[in-house]
């Protein structure tokens, strides 16, 4: 069973014209409600705009069919249960939630592996770049003010180590996972909401969905108590994730047919007291082959 919502050919000529600009689609669904819409027909109008710029295809003329809340919730790729087997490590279940999936997660990592990690990253860092949605190049912004950097996939033993539990906690294959990324806010940095799946507004990103499809989950892992502030925030959602060490925070955003959610929307709080470490892992749909990378058959670690 399913629901046809219909709409002026006007508002999809206004959201053609601002996703193109660049607006986020939170925005625009905050704008469609302050005039009356109702709150999930608004999401989804905007959703099935996003999905077809995903996919290069038309956009809706004036309407949409809305599937019903029990047939459209979505399939958590993350294991059932309180307890997951990841590899060689068990992990607790605090919470999670199933439209969207969302997961809080507790030992993930333990406290050697969280220093090990910090220490071997410390030294490479370099201030963190946001993605320029026009011309794809990483540019460094004042709405991130943190330092970064990336391990190659399987680079040394803890990093190959790692590297698997992640993947088997978040139920994909080895190959599909980017290099961990490890993260660093001084006191007083943060993030602004953003997104962690790829808009097809540049070559770059359109180049990099083509190699590998698109990030369909994120497993933000934190890698030290955070005194006060840093929590990870999701504000459609409601939710602040705070960051205690070996805790990590799981979410997806990209179903199987490659429809994104707007609702994976999230940011870093600014860290008001201590500092705050994190490390990042991003699956794709398939094989993640990096810019530059010849595709081959992938040995493993």
């Amino acid at each position: 069973m399913s629901t046809v919502i219909r709409f002026s050919p006007d508002l999809g000529r206004w959201l053609t014209h601002n996703l193109n600009a660049g607006q986020a689609p939170h925005a625009l669904v905050a704008t469609m409600l302050k005039q009356g819409m109702n709150e999930r027909a608004a999401q989804a109008i905007v959703a099935a705009y996003v999905d077809a710029r995903q996919r290069g295809a038309a956009m809706p003329a004036d309407a949409i069919e809305l599937p019903d809340e029990a047939s459209s919730r979505p399939v958590a790729r993350l294991a059932p249960g309180t307890r997951i087997l990841a590899a060689d490590r068990e992990i607790v279940v605090h919470s999670r939630g199933e439209d969207p999936v969302f997961a809080a997660l507790g030992n993930v990592v333990d406290a050697d592996e969280c220093k090990g990690i910090i220490e071997m990253a410390r030294p490479r860092l370099k201030p963190s770049t946001l993605v320029d949605p026009t011309s794809g190049r990483d540019v460094v912004s004042d709405k991130r003010a943190s330092w970064g950097m990336f391990f190659r996939l399987g680079e040394n033993d803890l990093v190959a180590r790692l590297d698997r539990r992640l993947s088997a906690l978040m139920n994909l294959p080895l190959e599909n996972g980017e290099g961990l990324q490890v993260l660093y806010y001084p006191s007083g940095a943060g993030s602004e909401p953003h997104y962690d799946y790829l808009a097809p507004t540049n070559a770059a990103n359109r180049e990099s969905i083509a190699r590998s499809g698109q990030r369909v989950s994120t497993l933000v892992t934190y890698l030290n108590d955070v005194q006060d502030g840093g929590q990870t925030v999701f504000p459609q959602l409601g939710l602040a994730v705070s960051p205690i060490r070996g805790n990590a925070c799981y979410f997806e955003y990209t179903d199987e047919n490659g429809r994104v959610d707007t609702r994976s929307l999230h940011a870093s709080a600014i860290v008001t007291r201590g500092e705050k470490w994190v490390m990042t892992k991003w699956m794709r749909e398939r094989r993640f082959v990096a810019a530059g990378e010849v595709a081959r058959p992938f040995a493993g670690l």
